[in-house]
């Protein structure tokens, strides 16, 4: 049976239960997803590409990572070939592309030395979001927008300004606004002496930074919380509750990373709670494996989960969605498009469920019913429709679009 019978079948399925696979299709085509730049060189950076410092770590040592901005962004041209529809790139301070590759301070970097990445999105028709790097520093050893020395803190606080005004600039050259997320690594090994103390430092500086003044229509702040980094098991200044407080009460955008909490807690509740107070909310998609370990997103429950809850809630104007993770255990190329592939795929399934439908059986209490419907859905041909989609759109549905991973590596990875 060839794709095009395929999906007239699969389109006459979901026709029976009352879903539009076209129109489902033509949602998905619109939506980008803001994929990070570093998981193609172990998040290294161009400015000091040593050991990463700062409560996170890459494992791995595949061979083949990018070293130079030309092999990123070669390795980029190839990622986008294999996902389909139109994206974003998500950029980290420490990404600067520097003249003589002799980098500024972090707390004097300008949107000059960020001109090839608006180059290569200006080229590629794809917009740009940002990053501030509080992290592998040498003055981020003890902390950043918390420290006590107020020099410290006042280093970091600059180099925050300096991340709006790249932001403002992304923005008006790509022609969209540029989402820039703050996350800082600042805590403590062991228990604090203090709790409050750093928490009133870190609203100390981040007013501050927002106080430089901005065009918020072009930059989207947000703050993006962490229950704990690798050194930092007991505490850190930017937990779920100060993150969320904070960027509610400065009507900033509250930004969800689904590996930043307990093991027990899923970002698919979060995401309808915030949306009852918040006009917008971003994502930062990732897949944490017992611990925040940004291992590869796939198509799993909560990525499905939170899709449905994006799609079900006429939300996907308000919901900003993003990947992050980074494994150096497999092929970066595969990895990148494995994790794009499976937030398209769960999106497209949250698509094509009658919401309607399941909402009505929820509300006349027919829960034996909406459980029943709920698992025959499980069974319905999406495959069908996904190759569909990735056809319209230039791409490959089915497993042969790893055997150009394959090819890239052969001819282009190894050579590295």
């Amino acid at each position: 049976m060839n794709q095009a019978t395929r999906y007239e079948l699969a389109k006459e399925r979901y026709a029976a239960l009352g879903v539009d696979t076209e129109a489902a299709i033509e949602k998905l085509s619109k939506v980008s997803i803001s994929m990070h730049c570093w998981q193609g060189d172990d998040v290294r950076g161009f400015e000091n590409p040593g050991k990463l410092t700062g409560g996170i770590q890459t494992t791995g040592n595949y061979p083949g990572v990018a070293g130079s901005p030309e092999e990123l962004f070669r390795d980029l041209d190839e990622v986008f070939s294999l996902i389909p529809g139109k994206h974003r790139v998500n950029v980290h301070a420490c990404y600067g592309i520097y003249k003589d590759g002799k980098p500024v301070a972090r707390d004097q970097i300008k949107p000059e030395h960020f001109q090839p990445w608006v180059d290569y999105a200006k080229k590629n028709k794809l917009g740009l979001d940002f990053n501030p790097t509080y992290f592998s520093h040498p003055l981020a050893e003890h902390g950043t927008l918390t420290n006590p020395d107020e020099s410290i803190r006042a280093f970091w606080i600059r180099h925050g300004i300096a991340c709006i005004r790249i932001s403002e600039y992304f923005a008006e050259q790509t022609g969209t606004p540029c989402l820039m997320n703050i996350w800082i690594p600042d805590g403590f090994k062991d228990i604090p002496a203090d709790r409050l103390g750093p928490r009133m430092r870190y609203m100390d500086s981040l007013d501050q930074i927002l106080g430089c003044g901005y065009d918020k229509k072009k930059v989207l702040v947000t703050l993006e919380s962490k229950v704990f980094g690798i050194g930092l098991e007991s505490y850190t200044a930017g937990s779920g509750e100060f993150a969320l407080c904070y960027a509610m009460t400065r009507g900033i955008v509250p930004l969800m990373d689904n590996g930043h909490y307990h093991p027990t807690e899923v970002v698919s509740d979060k995401i309808p709670a915030l949306l009852c107070f918040a006009p917008k909310i971003a994502l930062h998609i990732t897949r944490g494996v017992r611990w925040d370990s940004d291992h590869v997103v796939r198509y799993d429950d909560e990525t499905q989960e939170m899709m449905k809850e994006v799609v079900r809630n006429d939300a996907l104007d308000r919901v900003i969605l993003a990947t992050d993770y980074f494994d150096a255990s497999i092929n970066r190329i595969g990895a990148w498009a494995i994790g794009m592939r499976s937030v398209q795929k769960a999106l497209l399934n949250a698509l094509l469920l009658p919401n309607a439908k399941l909402k009505e059986l929820q509300d006349t209490m027919q829960f034996t019913e909406l459980m029943m419907l709920q698992e025959e859905l499980k069974l319905c041909p999406i495959g069908a429709v996904w190759e569909e989609f990735c056809r319209r759109n230039g791409t490959d549905g089915s497993e042969h679009w790893f055997d150009e991973v394959k090819r890239y590596e052969k001819d282009v990875l190894s050579k590295r």
